[in-house]
């Protein structure tokens, strides 16, 4: 995949994110022509964004920092959104592709996955218990446990790729990541429902 030049020196999109991307390029080549939709939560300034038109995807960027939006490429449609707030103010809105990396915010995590239409997937990365020994963040709220992805995304989605360890580059980091896709027919709060209660009856 050949991206346009980074004019405003925001960094190189993430190698697994991309490498993700090109898995599933046959996919919605296969769509006949329908440009699948993609959302780039937290997307800063806007450099999976760019991936993702490269990729063919109709791309909407969302964070809360306008400056960073300002930054996003054209072609995307960007939107300033409080993703921390009491509401989760994208929940009547569904994508082809959700795409999340170096954010997390717990109390919306369901309905974030929520947001990936059947069928749809969700490629998420960031940073994990033991990068305080790396640097920046080390909160751990803002640090996924041990296979927290694979325990949040199992009841709803078929898990097609799933790492964490230490990144090399573009500095050295502990992360996790996974690539999901979303079971056809299952909404995401039943199926932790059921997942919890089969937890429950097998202790």
């Amino acid at each position: 995949m050949t991206l346009p030049l980074n004019a405003h020196g925001l960094g190189e999109p993430s190698v697994w994110v991309l490498n993700c991307l090109d898995g599933l390029s046959d996919e919605h080549t296969a769509r006949g022509g329908v440009m699948p939709k993609a959302l780039d939560l937290a997307c800063g300034g806007g450099r999976h964004s760019r991936a993702l038109l490269a990729a063919g995807y109709e791309v909407l960027a969302v964070d809360k920092d306008t400056t960073a939006l300002a930054q996003c490429p054209e072609g995307a449609q960007t939107q300033m959104l409080d993703l921390e707030g009491s509401v989760w103010p994208l929940s009547d809105c569904r994508f082809d592709l959700v795409l999340v990396t170096h954010y997390l915010w717990r109390p919306h995590f369901l309905a974030l996955l929520d947001c990936v239409a059947p069928g749809g997937y969700l490629l998420y990365e960031t940073f994990m218990v033991g990068n305080e020994a790396f640097g920046s963040p080390k909160n751990p709220a803002f640090l996924l446990r041990s296979e927290e992805l694979l325990d949040l995304c199992r009841p709803g989605f078929e898990v097609l790729r799933f790492e964490q360890g230490v990144r090399k580059n573009p500095g050295p980091a502990l992360v996790q990541r996974i690539l999901a896709q979303r079971k056809p027919s299952l909404a995401i709060q039943s199926a932790h429902v059921v997942s919890a209660r089969n937890g429950k009856e097998k202790s």
